[in-house]
């Protein structure tokens, strides 16, 4: 089996180009090929195979738990740079089925070797329809259950470095009955918010792209920040633009690691 590894501000996937359909995963893979010490070690794992509904591919990604998700930012970022460097995307602007709807990423090439430079359209950001009332480990300012295509709980703190993320992450998870990525944020510095982020099925993390959509979107819904909004995370910054019906674009670095081969004795 041939992956690539690459990572968005060090959120990190092994991305498999699956064109022929010959390589199908499913959780137990996802967990040993993300496992850190005894696999290659990622946050999740991306199946890339021919489009559906008209999209030029599809994307299938899954947790480093096994567990699926419906999107990624920093995923498709990721995918971007994969489906490119194999020749599998169409041209540098390209649509990708995802199961939180069809996402249009621009290519382009990165700043050092090895690093691309890519926007992706990330949909509409809407209330979070089944949000339940959150039983609090933390003392925000202002919360907002929201939908970037997966769910996601952001928060107004004073200091999210304060936060013992390990320590509350999975019960605030928990309480989502499909789980959901929690955001604790601050506005840092005018249309600058500074993110920390347990993500759903992989724990703490670098940089969560979905959730940086979210929490900018939070953000100048509370009227905090403007409509372009730079979103700071321990991994490094995108930038979050707002467009007026709701919509946001997500640009972002992605980075190539290395390519793997899997071992097929491994995988028996």
């Amino acid at each position: 089996m041939h992956l690539t590894k690459h990572h968005g501000l060090g959120n990190d996937f092994l991305v498999l180009i699956d064109l022929e359909r010959g390589s199908p995963v499913d959780a137990g893979l996802a967990r040993a090929l993300c496992h850190r010490r005894t696999g290659v070690g990622a946050d999740g794992l991306i199946r890339v195979t021919p489009g559906r509904d008209g999209a030029d591919l599809s994307m299938e990604l899954l947790n480093s738990d096994g567990s699926p998700a419906e999107m990624s930012g920093n995923g498709m970022r990721c995918l971007a740079q994969a489906a490119v460097m194999a020749g599998a995307a169409p041209a540098s602007r390209f649509t990708v089925w995802t199961a939180g709807g069809i996402r249009e990423v621009v290519h382009g090439l990165g700043n050092r070797p090895g690093e691309s430079r890519v926007t992706v359209d990330m949909g509409r950001v809407a209330p979070l329809t089944d949000a339940p009332e959150v039983d609090h480990a933390t003392s925000p300012l202002r919360e907002a259950g929201l939908d970037v295509g997966n769910p996601h709980l952001v928060m107004l703190v004073e200091d999210p470095a304060a936060v013992d993320l390990e320590a509350v992450g999975p019960g605030y998870e928990r309480q989502f009955p499909a789980g959901a990525n929690v955001e604790w944020i601050r506005v840092s510095a005018p249309d600058t918010v500074e993110l920390r982020v347990w993500e759903r099925g992989a724990g703490v993390t670098q940089a969560c792209g979905t959730g940086a959509c979210a929490s900018a979107w939070a953000a100048h819904n509370w009227g905090l920040v403007g409509p372009e909004v730079t979103v700071d995370m321990p991994g490094g910054s995108v930038t979050v633009e707002i467009a007026a019906e709701g919509s946001v674009n997500l640009t972002g670095p992605a980075a190539y690691i290395a390519a793997v081969e899997v071992e097929p004795d491994w995988l028996r």
